[in-house]
């Protein structure tokens, strides 16, 4: 079992900065893509980054490209997402996960497998 654990939101104002990380637990978090998905209240969750398991490939969403950033360490189990000039419509719950097909990298939830609990990002007007 896959255990992803998020850490890092809170509030800012907008134009300022953020960084989320989630810890993953298995011993095998190498072999996974990486992803991470927000949802604001009332919406479906969206896709933001995605990162193959070698850290090689990513994946943004266009409403974050140029002001996201997903990185991973691998030999933390730790994948991360810099998130600069925020607006306020980037205030969701943030969410990592884990993509246990191989070499992969999806844009679609439903292709992810393990999910964290999530962590609050609000930014200010």
């Amino acid at each position: 079992q896959v255990q992803l654990v998020e850490s890092g939101g809170g509030l800012v104002q907008a134009g300022g900065s953020l960084r989320l990380s989630c810890v993953c637990s298995g011993r095998v978090f190498r072999l996974y893509t990486m992803g991470w998905f927000r949802q604001a209240p009332g919406k479906e969750r969206e896709f933001v980054a995605a990162i193959t398991a070698s850290g090689g490939g990513t994946l943004y969403a266009d409403s974050v490209k140029g002001r996201f950033s997903i990185s991973r360490d691998n030999a933390k189990t730790t994948v991360s997402l810099g998130m600069n000039s925020l607006k306020p419509e980037d205030t969701a719950v943030y969410y990592c996960a884990a993509d246990r097909v191989l070499s992969r990298l999806s844009k679609n939830p439903h292709e992810y497998d393990d999910w964290g609990q999530g962590t609050q990002v609000t930014v200010s007007s």
